[in-house]
C-alpha cells in the first residue's frame, strides 16, 4: 500500500498562491522479510537561484500515498534584492600607505641626520 507514492515540492508566496516546483513518482519495492516493518528514506531536491524577491515565501515538501498525505513544516526563504558587495580593502590600503609613509620619513630623518655629520 505504501510502496508506491509522490513527492512533490512548491511553495506558497505572500498572497497564498502555491507554486509547484517539482514532483517525483516512487515506486519502492519491500525486500521479503521487510514487510511491516518501519523504514526511513531521504530524497534530497536541489532548487536553482531564486530570479527575484517574488520568490519569498515558505518552502514544502509533500509527500502522498493512495489515501495519505502527509506535509512537511516548510522552511521560508526571504528573498531581497540586495547583492553581494565585495569586501573593501580601505583599511589594508590605509595600512600600506601608513606603512610606506612611516618607512620614507624615519629614511629620510636618517639621511638628514647622516648629512649633518
Amino acid at each position: 500500500k505504501y510502496t508506491k507514492f509522490s513527492i512533490c515540492y512548491y511553495w506558497i508566496n505572500s498572497v497564498g498562491k502555491k507554486t509547484f516546483i517539482d514532483r517525483k513518482v516512487l515506486d519502492i519495492p519491500i525486500p521479503p522479510g521487510e514487510e511491516n516493518k518501519t523504514t526511513t528514506r531521504s530524497y534530497s531536491h536541489k532548487t536553482m537561484p531564486l530570479e527575484s524577491t517574488s520568490f519569498t515565501g515558505t518552502y514544502y515538501c509533500e509527500v502522498i500515498w493512495d489515501d495519505t498525505v502527509k506535509m512537511g513544516a516548510g522552511v521560508f526563504v526571504l528573498a531581497t534584492d540586495a547583492v553581494y558587495i565585495q569586501t573593501s580593502y580601505r583599511w589594508e590600503i590605509l595600512l600600506t600607505f601608513t606603512t610606506i609613509f612611516a618607512a620614507l620619513s624615519i629614511t629620510g630623518t636618517g639621511l638628514l641626520l647622516w648629512k649633518r655629520k
